[in-house]
C-alpha cells in the first residue's frame, strides 16, 4: 500500500499546486509538471510491477491521468511546453535503439528479415484497406462520400496499421532484460516499419490524385512526407556524426554529449518539421555500423540513463493520450485496432512458411509489434492536412485506434517474450539479479535478424 499512499500523496500536492501556480509563465508551471510526472510515473511503475503489468504501462497511465484529458493536474499548455523535452527523450530512445542494428545482421539474415517485414506491413495494409472499404458507408467520416473517395479513407486507415513504435519495443526489451533473437528480430522490424510506412503514405496519397474528388486532396502533403522521412535521416546521419567526431576529440563526460545530441534532435525536428525518432534511429545505425568505437564508450551512458528517459518518455505521451475520443468512435476504432492485430498474426504465420523463420516466430512475434507510437501520429497529422475536407475526423478516429495500440502494446509485448523463453516470469515481476535466459536459439533459425 505504500506506493499507492504514494501517488495519492503527489497528486494531492500537485492539485494544491495546480491552484498556487494558476497564474505563473508556463515555463514554471511545466517545469513544475514536469518533476510531479517524473516522481508519480516511478511510483505508478513500481504499482504496475507488482500487478505484473509492464512498468512503462504504469508510467503512460499515470501520465494519462495526471493529464489534461482526466484530473488536469497538468494543463494543455503545461503538456505542449514539454513536448520538446519529450522529442528530445524519444531521440534519445531511438538512438539507443539504432546503436543495436548492424549491417552485418540484416546481411545476414536478409531473407527472414525481409519475410517478417513484409508480413508485419503488407497484412495489416491490405486486410485494413479492403475491410474499412467494404464498411465505408457504415463509417462516420466517409458514409456520404464517393465511393471513391471512401477508397481514399481506407488506404489511409491501411497506411496507419502497417506502422509500428521501435520505442516501445526498445523499452520493454530493455526492462525485461530480454536480449534473445526474438527480442532482436521485433526491434529490427519495428525499424522497419517505421522506415517503409512514410514512404508508402506518400505512394497511397500520389494514387489517390486519381481517386479523390476535385478539392478533397492536397497533394503538395505528399511531397511534404517524403521530405520528412529523407530530411530525418539525413539530419540523424548529421548528428550521428557530429556525436562521433566529438567524443573523438574531446574528452569528457558521454552522457553530456547524448543530452546534447537528443537536444539537437529535438530542436532540429521542430524547426524543420522532421520526426525525432527517425533522427535518433538514424544517428544510432550511423554510430554502430561507421563508428563503433565511439558507440561503445557511449553504450555505457546510454544504458545508465535508459530508466529515466523511459520513464518521462512514457508518463508525457500518457499527458498526451486522448482517449476521450472513445465515447464517440469506439465500435470503429475496436474494430480497426481488431483488425490489424489479426492480420498481424497471420502475416507473420505467412512469414514462417520461409524455413528461415522458426515457427516460435509466427506463433508470439505478433503479439510484439501492436505498440503504436510517433511516427503513427505524425502521419495522422499529416492525413489531417491533406484532406481538409474531412482530415479532423479522419486524425480523429486515427489517434484514437493509436491510443488503443499504444496502451495494450506493452501489455501484449511482455507476453510475447515470456511465450517465447527469453525472460524467466520472475524476471518479468522485476527481480533484478541475475541475467535474463534466453531462448533455446530455435527462435529464429540460422540467418535469423
Amino acid at each position: 500500500m505504500g506506493w499507492v499512499a504514494s501517488v495519492f500523496a503527489l497528486g494531492l500536492i500537485m492539485a494544491l499546486l495546480h491552484r498556487l501556480t494558476a497564474g505563473s509563465p508556463v515555463e514554471a508551471r511545466a517545469t513544475l509538471a514536469l518533476g510531479f510526472l517524473l516522481l508519480a510515473a516511478l511510483a505508478g511503475g513500481e504499482l504496475a510491477k507488482r500487478v505484473r503489468l509492464p512498468r512503462v504501462t504504469g508510467a503512460l497511465l499515470i501520465g494519462f491521468a495526471a493529464g489534461p484529458a482526466w484530473l488536469g493536474l497538468i494543463r494543455r499548455d503545461e503538456a505542449n511546453a514539454l513536448q520538446l523535452v519529450a522529442d528530445a527523450a524519444v531521440a534519445l530512445i531511438a538512438l539507443a535503439a539504432g546503436t543495436q542494428l548492424t549491417l552485418e545482421t540484416w546481411r545476414t539474415g536478409r531473407t527472414a528479415f525481409a519475410r517478417l517485414a513484409t508480413g508485419a506491413i503488407a497484412f495489416p495494409f491490405a486486410v485494413v484497406t479492403l475491410v474499412a472499404w467494404s464498411v465505408s458507408r457504415g463509417l462516420p467520416i466517409a458514409a456520404h462520400q464517393p465511393w471513391l473517395d471512401r477508397l481514399t479513407v481506407a488506404l489511409v486507415l491501411g497506411t496507419l496499421a502497417a506502422a509500428a513504435s521501435p520505442a516501445i519495443t526498445l523499452a520493454m526489451i530493455d526492462e525485461m532484460r530480454a536480449r534473445g533473437p526474438l527480442a532482436r528480430s521485433l526491434l529490427a522490424v519495428t525499424v522497419a516499419q517505421d522506415v517503409a510506412v512514410p514512404i508508402l503514405f506518400t505512394a497511397v496519397l500520389l494514387g489517390s490524385k486519381a481517386l479523390a474528388s476535385a478539392g478533397a486532396l492536397q497533394l503538395t502533403v505528399a511531397g511534404v512526407a517524403a521530405l520528412e522521412l529523407a530530411g530525418s535521416l539525413a539530419v540523424g546521419v548529421a548528428i550521428g556524426a557530429l556525436l562521433a567526431q566529438y567524443t573523438r576529440l574531446l574528452r569528457g563526460p558521454e552522457a553530456a554529449w547524448l543530452v546534447a545530441a537528443a537536444l539537437l534532435a529535438a530542436v532540429a525536428a521542430r524547426l524543420l518539421r522532421l520526426e525525432p525518432l527517425l533522427i535518433g534511429l538514424a544517428a544510432g545505425v550511423y554510430l554502430e555500423n561507421f563508428s563503433p568505437v565511439e558507440r561503445g564508450r557511449l553504450g555505457h551512458d546510454l544504458n545508465r540513463t535508459a530508466p529515466v528517459v523511459y520513464i518521462i518518455f512514457f508518463a508525457l505521451m500518457g499527458a498526451g493520450l486522448q482517449l476521450g475520443v472513445l465515447a464517440q468512435l469506439w465500435p470503429w476504432a475496436l474494430l480497426l485496432a481488431g483488425l490489424r492485430v489479426v492480420s498481424l498474426r497471420y502475416g507473420l504465420r505467412w512469414a514462417a512458411r520461409h524455413p528461415a523463420v522458426t515457427p516460435v516466430l509466427a506463433r508470439t512475434a505478433w503479439l510484439g509489434l501492436i505498440s503504436q507510437g510517433g511516427t503513427a501520429v505524425a502521419l495522422a497529422q499529416l492525413a489531417r492536412r491533406a484532406f481538409p475536407e474531412w482530415g479532423v475526423s479522419l486524425e480523429t478516429l486515427l489517434v484514437a485506434i493509436i491510443g488503443v495500440h499504444e496502451v495494450a502494446g506493452p501489455i501484449c509485448f511482455r507476453q510475447a517474450l515470456l511465450r517465447a523463453g527469453e525472460v524467466l516470469e520472475r524476471d518479468a515481476e522485476g527481480t533484478h539479479g541475475g541475467a535474463a535466459a534466453l531462448g533455446d536459439g530455435t527462435v529464429v533459425a540460422s540467418g535469423g535478424v
